[in-house]
């Protein structure tokens, strides 16, 4: 199978908070893919004595470990041990609590001989390619329906929305959180590829509308994760020079996972 993995900080001085993984187990039988996009914390840190890259690389580790080593266990519940291992962690230490404690949008696939499984908990996005090209997005666009008067603030924000009914959920400290997730299943002969996506790398749809989906995972199939976020780059210079900015970051973080399985292996 082929895969490949492109990961780039929004800012050259700060770090970047996604991670990225894919696991392929011992037995040749399988893989997974991991892709969190971790949330930027408020400036008095969210109560945690930790970075969001800490909080990033623990839930990633244990998300690839458990995703390969527990095949037959359902995502959501992996989802929910690999947030409470991680929870354990800084417990003793941090107000987990706080409505910013260290977390993350999570994009999960788990593929099989027989089936390939998907996760999607806030903006990240997965893209499943089938033999004829049809290309389905899991999405949760929960924060994406809310109107951006909700959003005015980050205090509205925390204490009405984030991880509230109503609102939108992330991945943080409750291990209940990943009941919320979106899910799905497929067989594994309808699979001809995954993608996965932080919401920087997926700008180039959702912000610039520079193509669909499928065109985006076309994109990353013939010219590679780079070209996917060498493009989003671009487009980002070109619209802080034309315009003024835009609620959010110029730049963002931006993550590309990509998982072409063999007509062998499908």
């Amino acid at each position: 199978m082929r895969t490949e993995l492109v990961s780039e900080p929004g800012d050259p001085g700060r770090p970047n908070e996604d991670f990225a993984s894919v696991g392929l187990p011992a037995s040749g039988q399988g893989g997974s893919l991991v892709v969190l996009d971790g949330v930027t914390p408020p400036g008095d840190g969210g109560g945690c004595l930790h970075s969001v890259p800490w909080f990033t690389a623990r839930l990633g580790g244990a998300l690839t470990e458990l995703t390969v080593s527990l095949p037959d266990v359902p995502l959501v519940e992996l989802l929910s041990r690999a947030l409470a291992r991680t929870a354990d962690g800084h417990a003793a230490t941090c107000d987990l609590s706080h409505p910013r404690t260290p977390q993350a949008t999570v994009a999960l696939a788990r593929w099989s001989p027989a089936s390939v499984d998907c996760l999607v908990l806030s903006d990240s996005v997965l893209l499943v390619e089938s033999p004829d090209g049809t290309v389905t997005p899991f999405l949760d666009d929960r924060l994406s329906r809310l109107p951006r008067s909700a959003l005015a603030s980050h205090t509205l924000v925390d204490t009405t929305l984030r991880n509230k009914e109503g609102g939108f959920f992330t991945a943080a400290a409750d291990p209940s959180v990943a009941s919320r997730a979106v899910t799905g299943s497929l067989p594994r002969d309808e699979v001809r590829a995954l993608a996965a996506l932080t919401d920087g790398a997926a700008r180039w749809v959702e912000r610039f509308h520079a193509g669909d989906w499928a065109d985006c995972l076309a994109l990353v199939r013939e010219e590679g994760a780079r070209s996917l976020v060498d493009r989003v780059r671009a487009l980002e210079r070109a619209d802080a020079e034309r315009a003024a900015p835009r609620r959010g970051k110029t730049h963002d973080d931006a993550t590309v996972v990509y998982a072409e399985l063999s007509p062998r292996e499908r």
